[in-house]
């Protein structure tokens, strides 16, 4: 009924044939192991750490898998953890799930057919993207499902918090990892349509009077012991044009508000504090407050209330990009650092995956772009922030990239601060899944987008 494929030794009653492939991360590994598959059905198990899974929990697989007509069908499951045992679900394969890091679980069932297909369709040898590169060739021609059941159980050995896990592939010792599964998203991009030339970017103008040259934009909200450092960061830039700074204090219910009410006494009207009317905002939503007011300046560049520019010409750098590179959106590189400004692994954050000919199709593969990032107003104001907490300026990188240049600024231009008090420092696995889930679903809606864009230019 179903042959295991795994990368280390395991053994499962029921199971016609057991096939240990240790290079299975290799496309030459799993062309062979594809051809020594004889049953109907193949069950991965792609960790060496051990796995507990019972005879009926594979039949539900294959059951499944035979009701939906699935290329492939994965699972919920438990892991223990220090001793604890703990649910671990996962969330729906959509169109957009294209990163190389969505989470399948370690086993999951893959019909043979098919997957004799997506080794047919390998034109590519890899070293490490093998198995990537099977799953986006199966949801070319096959639907993969999620069954939202709890089927085995995995020891988990990474007990490391979600935020730092997240930095994980920009880490340069993943370096060529990377290099493959952008070849693997670029090829699949291409056969779905959705890939875009660099030949179709246009470059942005400026166009309009605005009452400074920049503002930069500082959501906050219950930020006592971080937010005047922020502001006092923002504020000490030397630029050769005007520049505002504006704080939009979302109902801080600690110090905030009173500290900025302070800090705006002694800023000379270069300080503008915004308390919104509506009490319903996430960080997109307070985005929007500063780029719809009648103080922003032509561009917008972002400061979280945690961090701080790196020196007093990260304003003045990024508008230089803009100048000279007509470019709708620009996105530096920061460094890694704790809250005593002490450098922390992996360093710099670069994001140079990002290149002039394919940044804009890799970008569809990778869960961010990099910071500070600067937007130029027009546009903002013509695709207003989406009013959530987290994805919206990676939505609008995406947006933005589709049609203009992107510019790059690879030297360090901002401290992002780690600390116990980052919103995404330690989040449960409830929390991954609804922030995965949404930027996976402004993926789905940048590749129809996609897609229909190059169906009107005919290519």
């Amino acid at each position: 009924m179903f042959d295991v494929l795994s990368l280390a030794p395991v053994h499962i009653d029921g199971a016609s044939h057991h096939i240990e492939a240790p290079d299975m991360h290799t496309t030459r590994g799993l062309m062979n192991a594809a051809v020594m598959v004889a049953s109907d059905y193949v069950l991965f198990i792609t960790t060496p750490d051990p796995v507990e899974i019972d005879p009926q929990s594979v039949a539900r697989l294959v059951s499944v898998a035979r009701q939906t007509g699935s290329a492939m069908v994965y699972s919920d499951y438990r892991e223990i953890k220090g001793g604890i045992k703990y649910d671990h679900q996962l969330i729906m394969y959509q169109a957009g799930s294209i990163r190389d890091d969505f989470e399948f679980g370690p086993v999951f069932l893959v019909k043979a057919e098919a997957l004799r297909i997506a080794a047919e369709l390998m034109d590519h040898y890899y070293d490490f993207a093998a198995l990537y590169d099977m799953r986006l060739k199966l949801a070319r021609f096959g639907h993969i499902y999620h069954l939202p059941e709890f089927l085995y159980t995995k020891q988990e050995k990474d007990l490391r918090a979600s935020g730092v896990k997240q930095f994980d592939y920009v880490d340069p010792r993943n370096r060529n990892v990377q290099i493959e599964n952008e070849q693997v998203c670029t090829d699949y991009l291409k056969s779905i349509g959705a890939f875009i030339e660099p030949s179709t970017i246009s470059q942005c103008s400026y166009d309009g009077s605005f009452p400074v040259e920049v503002s930069v934009v500082i959501p906050v909200f219950n930020r006592e012991s971080t937010v005047a450092d922020a502001v006092a960061s923002a504020l000490m830039q030397q630029t050769d044009f005007k520049y505002n700074v504006i704080v939009v204090d979302n109902h801080s219910t600690d110090r905030t508000t009173e500290i900025l009410a302070e800090l705006v006494k002694a800023a000379n009207d270069k300080l503008v504090h915004i308390v919104p009317s509506r009490t319903d905002l996430g960080i997109g939503g307070c985005w929007n407050e500063a780029v719809f007011s009648h103080l922003c300046g032509r561009f917008v560049v972002q400061l979280d209330s945690d961090d701080l520019y790196i020196d007093q010409h990260t304003l003045q750098k990024i508008v230089d990009k803009f100048r000279s590179e007509n470019c709708a959106m620009v996105v530096g590189a920061y460094n890694m650092v704790d809250f005593n400004l002490s450098l922390l692994p992996p360093g710099t954050i670069d994001h140079r995956e990002w290149t002039p000919d394919n940044g804009r199709n890799n970008a569809l593969r990778v869960n961010g772009l990099g910071a500070p990032r600067a937007f130029v107003t027009s546009l903002l104001r013509e695709n207003p922030f989406a009013n959530v907490s987290y994805g919206e300026d990676y939505a609008q990188g995406l947006r933005f990239c589709r049609e203009y240049n992107i510019g790059r600024i690879f030297e360090p231009l901002y401290l992002c601060r780690r600390w116990t008090g980052n919103s995404d420092s330690h989040l449960d696995q409830e929390h991954i899944n609804r922030n995965n889930y949404y930027k996976d679903s402004m993926r789905t809606i940048e590749v129809c987008a996609r897609v229909a864009l190059n169906m009107k230019r005919g290519e």
